[in-house]
């Protein structure tokens, strides 16, 4: 009989007798019988929602950098520039001045100070950023700026802090010879002082009129050089992304097709991109993270993009397919654009941008939540029927849900999202077995739990979300792909919640949903093993082995959710490990919390965040104690 003491010790972990508790169920792995994961099974979906790239994990600290978010009815807002100086010193007005034809507005500084010592402090604008510019000290910014005066200029570019200090200045003078005609001017600032709350100011103690434009400022460390903040590109990375789809979701399709994402409209030199009016979530977007940068991003993860692109509908409005070449037309130009040789129109404008290789493009997605619409499937067969004729290879998704009922056209991949609550979910666990094997294949490429369940993002959600994957996981054969959605909130701008990472201008953390993503993240390529589970049917289990690509060793990984307020236990035989094999260096992985609705936050970003510890007496036979409402991980070498 087991001591009170050795019980009570593997309460918290596992044992390997069963005299304390009785047994809740039984799991029989079998390691040596198995069906591959899609090698593309696990990846992630970015959206321009809630702030997520522009103001996010795209680096541009400057919000509407070419003054365009007003629009182009003049006087027009600078919002949220803000002017220094008073109606004595300083007159600003928009103007149809620009040299940029796509960027109309230009702003005049119409300076009054009859001397320096009229406005020693300067007169001129100010930046915020997106809710506080976030400058370090030590780190190094670039500030490109247009400039434009009949006179000579004397310009003062600097980073002020919340409490007014400066932390970065440096002084840019020209003769009226050089700025007679739009001018791009550009510096490098050092931070001396760090502030997450700053400014960008531009000032002038010089009577004169002065046009500026398009100014951006921007760290000089994004994640290599290609413009990524880089601890929130590192939250992704860390989830081992196989695949990115982008750019949405519903701002592909705007709540009005006049401002629906163009990928047209987003390549190119940043200061000559129109940006546009985020009108499905609400925000101005200088589209900084455009067509290149989404395949750019892809790349960096090691991920294959996944192209969303408009199939001729808004929320408000449908193109007749009797109309619907020129969207078609953009999209083959689109598609040429990321993988076409240097020889095609568009694969020469990509390699002038500074990417002459393709970019490795195998999925595209016709249009996103349209197929109940009018126009929808006579669109899709336009583009399917033209995609098909110059890239057969190119698998494509139709957003129609193929779980209901067949299709009525083909697909390669069919696209199925879910936001439900957190019990919904997790017995969606069997959603896919009855799914036709040979039919198109299911893209999962937005589900959630969210509303009460989730609140900002709970254990809840992430418990219910953790029997859908293994439902997934189980129905691998016919489930191609799978991503969480949304993907990222800026903690100022919660158009939807929750979302998978939450960031402010310096600061970030994962939800508990982003935490379970990680324990699926391998699950992409591995074997999917057999095994048989009796047990209650608030607690399901899948097996895997996964090969670490680096150290090219093996892992059986076991994950199994306890959806319950109890605590269970699971007595677990392996079949195909060898007794005698040596099972040092086994983990056991718990996520759970004291609460369901607990919550990660920025004061206490790791409150429900995987525990891992070594794996005590590991067996091919043993008997694990499951917490209630908590999600375990068990890993053995092989």
């Amino acid at each position: 009989m087991s001591s009170p003491k050795a019980c009570a010790l593997f309460l918290v972990l596992l044992a390997v007798v069963s005299q304390c508790n009785a047994l809740n169920g039984t799991l029989h792995v079998d390691v040596d019988s198995g069906r591959p994961i899609p090698e593309n099974f696990f990846g992630v979906f970015f959206e321009e929602i809630n702030h997520a790239g522009s103001g996010g994990l795209w680096a541009e600290l400057v919000n509407n950098r070419g003054f365009e978010a007003g629009g182009t009815v003049l006087p027009s807002s600078i919002f949220p520039w803000t002017i220094i100086g008073d109606e004595s010193t300083i007159h600003v007005t928009t103007e149809l001045a620009s040299s940029f034809p796509r960027n109309k507005i230009a702003v005049k500084l119409n300076v009054l100070c009859q001397s320096p010592e009229k406005c020693p402090q300067g007169v001129g604008l100010s930046n915020p950023g997106f809710w506080g510019m976030n400058i370090e000290q030590g780190k190094e910014y670039k500030v490109v700026f247009f400039v434009r005066s009949s006179t000579s200029i004397d310009l003062k570019v600097s980073f002020m802090g919340a409490n007014g200090v400066e932390l970065a200045s440096t002084n840019i003078s020209a003769s009226a010879k050089l700025v007679s005609n739009w001018t791009r001017m550009e510096t490098t600032l050092e931070a001396k002082a760090s502030d997450f709350n700053s400014s960008l100011q531009i000032t002038t103690t010089q009577k004169g009129e002065i046009w500026l434009d398009q100014i951006s400022a921007m760290p000089m460390d994004t994640y290599k050089g290609h413009g990524f903040r880089k601890d929130l590109y590192q939250m992704v990375a860390d989830l081992k992304p196989k695949f990115l789809r982008f750019p949405g979701g519903t701002y592909v399709e705007g709540d009005h097709l006049r401002n629906a994402y163009r990928w047209k409209d987003t390549v190119g030199p940043w200061e000559e991109r129109p940006g546009h009016f985020n009108d499905i979530w609400n925000y101005w977007t200088d589209d900084g993270i455009g067509f290149l940068e989404c395949l750019q991003l892809a790349e960096d993860l090691g991920a294959l993009p996944v192209w969303v692109f408009n199939a001729g509908i808004s929320r408000h409005e449908e193109i007749n397919t009797t109309d619907i070449w020129p969207f078609v037309q953009e999209a083959l130009d689109g598609i040429e654009f990321a993988r076409g040789p240097l020889s095609s129109k568009w694969g020469k404008m990509r390699a002038s941008l500074g990417h002459p290789e393709p970019f490795d493009l195998r999925y595209v997605a016709i249009g996103n939540e349209d197929c109940l619409l009018p126009n929808y499937l006579g669109n899709y067969l336009k583009f399917y029927n033209a995609i098909k004729h110059y890239y057969p290879d190119i698998k494509i998704i139709s957003n129609c849900d193929a779980t209901t009922s067949p299709l009525n056209h083909p697909a390669d991949i069919f696209d199925f999202h879910v936001y439900t609550s957190s019990r919904d979910i997790f017995s969606m666990y069997n959603k896919f077995d009855s799914l036709n094997r040979s039919g198109p294949k299911a893209f999962i490429s937005e589900y959630a739990v969210w509303q009460e369940d989730a609140g900002f993002g709970s254990l809840l959600s992430a418990l219910g979300e953790a029997g859908f994957l293994m439902g997934l996981e189980k129905n691998s054969d016919v489930v191609e792909m799978v991503s969480y959605a949304p993907l990222f909130v800026n903690i100022n701008d919660k158009k939807w919640i929750p979302d998978a990472i939450v960031f402010d201008s310096n600061r970030s953390y994962g939800i508990p949903s982003y935490w379970l993503q990680q324990l699926f993240s391998q699950s992409s390529g591995a074997t999917y093993l057999n095994s048989t589970l009796q047990a209650p049917p608030s607690i399901i289990a899948t097996s895997i082995v996964w090969e670490n690509p680096e150290s090219k060793k093996s892992y059986l990984r076991i994950k199994v959710v306890n959806f319950n307020d109890k605590e269970a236990t699971l007595d677990i035989t392996i079949n195909g490990l060898d007794s005698n094999a040596n099972l040092s260096g086994s983990t056991f992985t718990l996520l759970t919390s004291a609460n369901v609705k607990d919550e990660n936050s920025f004061e206490d970003p790791k409150k429900v965040v995987p525990q891992v510890s070594q794996l005590e007496n590991p067996r091919t036979n043993m008997l694990v104690v499951l917490p209630p409402n908590s999600i375990v991980s068990l890993e053995f070498p092989r």
